[in-house]
């Protein structure tokens, strides 16, 4: 007789492609992440071979179930759909060792794909598990193949069961915990889905990969269509895996929709999107240079003003630009000697604060870090003061001075603390 080989089980499977996520389309603003395409997961998708039992390398059925086993493989081979049910209990009723259960399994599984009947591979794979034979991460294989073909026919309760059960088998299969996180967030549950997905990063990681930059784009996709508390970590470690204008540009756009920060607040993420290289448009520029000019830092804020036009980030001819400059016309950088005079009268802690801003937009940043930490001294808020420092510390190359100021902030102003730290950590 023909029975279906250890190893064919495995490609006869066939069952489906892996969970797809709806494509994110459309055109995104300055304040928007760019579209972001699902993970590529792990799917079976081969027709196998039949090998002849008891050859060596296949299976050997015991001879108690051997005729109950052949009765049923020629029902099966012959789609005999009305007497298969019955066939297969015989099978069972006659089973012993594994290798039998095994068996009866593989053959179920093999009337089911024909059938197309969801169910009855469950039922089958089911068998499989419990018969002990196969490898825990061979049956998670077969588990995966099966929650992809619930998830396709759009039946995510199940999908997702038979992918927690190939969880249960080979919990170190990141493919399993994407396409979990695929079937959760299907199911309305987008923070279960995010936290599945930060899982399968951590796993590569911690095994010394690197997981694809679409497998971040797609937890930051959840997290900030979702609102989600989270959304702000798991920008960060986007940008922390894959640091680029873009994804910089994205990671604070996302920040800045969701937190809506006062215009006093932007500049320090601004500050952030330009040493990132990452500002936006017209708008980022708009905000930029209009509140470092309401600080009277008239110096920062013509700086920023020019970098753009000579990136080409923005237009001289844009009105909006052309309102800028002629707001900042005749207001001009202080000079050394000026900023020294101020740094000397300087007696209250605003008045630190104001001197260190005119400091950091005229490029000196280790003389601005010196001014923040006297603002702080001085009794200026703790957390705006050591933010600002951190930030002058980055830009002065100081790592280690930057990151110690950068942890002691903490409230509102801790998050974008956080994205510094980002960007110190990248730093030589």
């Amino acid at each position: 007789m023909k029975l279906i080989s250890s190893t064919a089980i495995a490609l006869v499977i066939g069952l489906s492609a892996a969970p797809a996520a709806a494509q994110m389309g459309g055109t995104y603003g300055a304040s928007a992440p760019q579209p972001l395409p699902t993970p590529s997961q792990t799917s079976t998708s081969q027709t196998g071979q039949q090998a002849t039992a008891p050859a060596k390398g296949g299976v050997k059925p015991s001879s108690k179930a051997l005729k109950a086993l052949i009765d049923l493989q020629k029902a099966v081979d012959a789609n005999d759909t009305a007497n298969i049910p019955a066939k297969v209990a015989a099978a069972q009723a006659v089973a012993t060792t594994k290798e039998d259960h095994y068996l009866v399994g593989q053959l179920e599984l093999k009337a089911a794909l024909a059938a197309k009947d969801n169910a009855a591979m469950s039922r089958a794979i089911d068998v499989i598990a419990s018969s002990g034979y196969e490898s825990a991460a061979d049956v998670a294989q077969l588990y995966m193949a099966l929650g992809n073909t619930y998830y396709q026919a759009k039946q995510f309760d199940p999908a997702a069961a038979a992918f927690e059960k190939g969880m249960a088998l080979n919990p170190q299969n990141t493919d399993l915990l994407l396409n979990l996180g695929e079937a959760r967030f299907s199911q309305g549950r987008a923070a279960d889905a995010v936290g599945l997905f930060q899982r399968a990063i951590q796993a590569k990681v911690a095994a010394g990969q690197k997981p694809g930059e679409d497998v971040y784009k797609r937890t930051v996709r959840i997290a900030y269509d979702s609102k989600l508390a989270s959304a702000p970590e798991v920008t960060r470690e986007w940008i922390a895996a894959y640091p680029s204008p873009d994804s910089w540009h994205n990671a604070l756009a996302i920040y800045r929709n969701l937190s809506q920060p006062d215009a006093a607040t932007q500049v320090d993420i601004l500050r952030l999107a330009r040493a990132t290289k990452s500002m936006g448009g017209t708008g980022d520029y708009n905000i930029y240079v209009s509140e470092t000019a309401n600080q009277a830092n008239y110096g920062e804020a013509k700086a920023v003003l020019d970098e753009g036009i000579s990136s080409g980030k923005i237009k001289a001819s844009d009105p909006i630009v052309q309102q800028m400059q002629s707001a900042l016309k005749g207001k001009g950088a202080p000079t050394a000697a000026e900023l020294t005079s101020r740094e000397q009268t300087a007696k209250i802690p605003t008045a630190y604060l104001k001197v260190g801003d005119a400091y950091y937009g005229a490029g000196n940043f280790q003389k601005a870090a010196e001014l923040y930490g006297k603002a702080a001294a001085a009794g200026a808020d703790a957390n705006l003061s050591n933010l600002r420092r951190g930030e002058s510390l980055a830009q002065a190359g100081d790592k280690a001075g930057a990151t110690a100021a950068l942890t002691k902030v903490s409230g509102s102003l801790g998050e974008i603390a956080k994205y510094w730290l980002v960007y110190v950590q990248r730093q030589g």
